[in-house]
C-alpha cells in the first residue's frame, strides 16, 4: 500500500496574517490544495485538514490554528491518528536563513530559530521529520525580525512569490513520488 503522506503549512492564523512572510507554509498548502480542486477547512487537533491527490496518492494538507509558536499542539495531536505517522510528514515553513525564494529540503534538522519547528520538535521530542523551507532573506539587513516576517510581502515580490509556491508545490510531489534524497538533489 502506498504511504500515506501528512503536508502541514505552518502560519498564524486570521486574516491579517494570510499574505505575510510567516504564512508560506500556509500559503503552500492552499495552492496543493487548489491544485487537486480540494480544500482545507475540516476542523481536526485545532487545525484545518483537507485531502488532496499528489501522484495517483491521496494525501492531508494540514494548517495547524494554534499560532506559530504552538504549531507543535496541533502537530503531535494530528499524529496520534492512524495511519498517520511523522516518517511520511513534511513540515512547510519560511526561513529567514535562506535567501528569499531559496528552497531546502531536510529529512532532518535543528529548528534553525523558527517557533514553529520550535515547537513541533519540542512536543514530538525528535528533529526526525521532512521539512521544506522557503527563503524569506531580504537582501538588506532587518531591526526587527518578528515585524519582518509578520509583514505581508512587497507588492513587487507577489509575482516572485506565485513562482516560488509552485516550486515548493513541485518540491512536495518530488519527494511523495520520488523520495527525499531524490528531491533535496532536485531542488536544494
Amino acid at each position: 500500500m502506498d504511504a500515506h503522506w501528512l503536508i502541514v503549512g505552518l502560519g498564524n492564523p486570521g486574516r491579517e496574517y494570510e499574505r505575510t512572510r510567516h504564512n508560506l507554509g500556509f500559503m503552500l498548502v492552499d495552492l496543493l490544495a487548489e491544485q487537486s480542486h480540494s480544500q482545507v477547512k475540516r476542523e481536526e487537533c485545532r487545525s484545518l485538514v483537507g485531502r488532496a491527490e499528489i501522484g495517483n496518492q491521496t494525501i492531508e494538507l494540514a494548517k495547524p490554528q494554534t499560532y506559530m509558536n504552538l504549531s507543535g499542539e496541533a502537530v503531535s495531536c494530528l499524529l496520534k491518528k492512524e495511519p498517520r505517522s511523522i516518517e511520511n510528514m513534511i513540515v512547510v515553513s519560511d526561513d529567514l536563513a535562506l535567501p528569499f525564494g531559496t528552497i531546502r529540503i531536510r529529512p532532518k534538522g535543528t529548528h534553525g530559530g523558527h517557533n514553529g519547528l520550535r515547537s513541533i520538535i519540542d512536543r514530538l521530542a525528535t528533529q526526525d521529520f521532512i521539512r521544506l523551507r522557503i527563503g524569506i532573506q531580504p537582501e538588506h539587513p532587518i531591526a526587527n525580525t518578528r515585524n519582518f516576517v509578520l509583514e505581508n510581502f512587497a507588492k513587487a515580490e507577489h509575482e516572485a512569490v506565485e513562482k516560488i509556491l509552485e516550486e515548493a508545490a513541485n518540491a512536495v510531489r518530488s519527494i511523495i513520488t520520488e523520495g527525499t534524497d531524490k528531491a533535496m538533489a532536485r531542488f536544494n
